[in-house]
């Protein structure tokens, strides 16, 4: 494989050769063999040397390493260490060849940034602490704005500062100030909350101690004027409520906190916030907490359900699959059935949906229909006599036709039973609804 490997990338530095021959009228550049890199053969662009004593692409090396490789590709001996080491002197006559070869199309390559290292990381963690320790807020803020930059400036150095547990140390550094006054604290809390955010998208909030105080400045942070401060906040909040439920109980407690999440969704400063607000009012109303009927009552009375069926009518996937999980937990409660069955989208919306967007659209409108017309008392039939004008019968049997999970095939089957009984009253099928619908084999 490696061989086979090697020779299609020989071919390819070869017809490339050629090309640049013919460009440049017959002329041909030859790019020296000690400056290429012995794995992919090509010009090196930040050379590191390996404790075998051979020098490589650090891009190639570190590919080769991370496939679980701990041998020299070239010399086939164990390496010693596994940390390249930056060959400045390589990396210099490189450059130099590139100035001198310019007039030929030859682009001189920048020099690198040196990334970060596991005990320079463990390093800023011990400056973090001990100016926590002080009380030390610019010291602090300038701490994590430096790592902010390192995450930033490449995908290494944020998998370093992951792999060694820098979200923790934020998190400790964010909960410490969050213990004093919000407001003399704003600008140090707000870079961390800055530094958290990039970094927990690439990292689970496991290791991230969160208390009440973490929670309130937080939530402070969501409703405060500065639409940057508030797209941080609830980032870092999707994260931590992801993974522990007990934190909704946390956010029910705190004031404003659920108001903060409805404004995001009503008034959207970015798509990315409505997406991570929608996410955690997801995880709120559908979590195991003994406050969640209280949870579903309060977003009720806020107006959700209206403002999700509204979204609904001409989201894209993310936000749909989003919404319709947010109402199928919303619908597990009578006051939030209720709310549903008195909203003239609620059918026309969901019947739309199914066959529409993705499976997982489909499972949760199939899921909310089956809870209304479950919960249907009325004698004219109500939601199960606009759900068959809306042709929801002949949508629920190309479902079963072309399949679906478990599940949502015995609520798709009850849904259907019940649903016969009213099939005098329906209109004609609206074959567009069907249309690109595949049977899964």
């Amino acid at each position: 494989m490696m061989i086979s490997t090697w020779r299609k990338r020989r071919a390819a530095r070869l017809a490339g050769k050629k090309r640049l021959e013919s460009e440049m009228g017959g002329i041909e550049v030859t790019i020296p063999n000690h400056f290429r890199c012995p794995i992919s053969l090509e010009l090196m662009k930040d050379p590191v040397t390996m404790s075998s004593g051979m020098t490589y692409d650090r891009e190639t090396i570190e590919k080769w390493i991370e496939a679980g490789n701990v041998t020299c590709p070239v010399t086939n001996k164990v390496l010693r260490s596994l940390d390249p080491i930056p060959n400045h002197t390589v990396r210099k006559m490189i450059q130099d060849w590139c100035v001198v070869n310019s007039s030929y199309g030859i682009e001189r390559i920048p020099t690198p940034r040196i990334p970060v290292s596991s005990e320079e990381a463990l390093e800023i963690h011990f400056k973090i602490k001990t100016a926590c320790k002080k009380g030390d807020q610019i010291g602090c803020q300038n701490l994590a704005a430096k790592i902010k930059a390192l995450a930033k400036e490449s995908e290494r150095n944020k998998s370093c500062l992951v792999a060694t547990g820098t979200a923790g140390v934020l998190s400790y550094a964010f909960e410490e100030f969050s213990k004093a006054s919000f407001e003399e604290n704003f600008a140090v809390l707000d870079e961390i909350l800055s530094s958290l955010a990039v970094l927990l998208l690439h990292d689970k909030a496991t290791n991230c101690p969160v208390s009440d105080a973490s929670i309130d400045a937080i939530v402070l942070f969501l409703k405060s004027e500065d639409l940057s401060a508030r797209r941080n906040a609830i980032l870092v909040l999707k994260e931590l409520v992801s993974l522990d439920y007990r934190k909704v109980d946390m956010l029910l407690e705190t004031e404003g906190a659920m108001e903060a999440l409805f404004k995001l969704i009503k008034a959207p400063i970015c798509h990315t916030a409505t997406k991570a607000s929608l996410m955690v009012i997801y995880h709120m109303v559908t979590s195991p907490s003994p406050a969640n009927a209280k949870i579903i009552a309060k977003f009720v009375d806020l107006g959700l359900v209206s403002l999700l069926l509204e979204m609904l009518v001409d989201a894209e996937r993310s936000l749909c699959e989003k919404a319709l999980g947010i109402l199928d937990g919303i619908c597990d409660s009578d006051q939030g059935r209720e709310e549903a069955h008195n909203h003239a989208l609620t059918v026309p919306v969901l019947v739309r949906k199914i066959h529409r967007v993705s499976d997982l659209a489909m499972k949760f409108s199939v899921s909310i229909l089956f809870k209304l017309c479950m919960d249907e008392k009325r004698e004219n039939g109500g939601v199960l006599v606009e759900a068959i004008q809306r042709n929801a019968f002949e949508k629920l049997l190309v479902l079963l036709q072309v399949g679906c999970d478990q599940r949502t095939k015995e609520k798709a089957t009850q849904l259907l039973r019940v649903l016969n009984v009213y099939r005098s009253r329906v209109d004609c099928i609206d074959s567009v609804d069907f249309k690109n619908v595949k049977r899964q084999f």
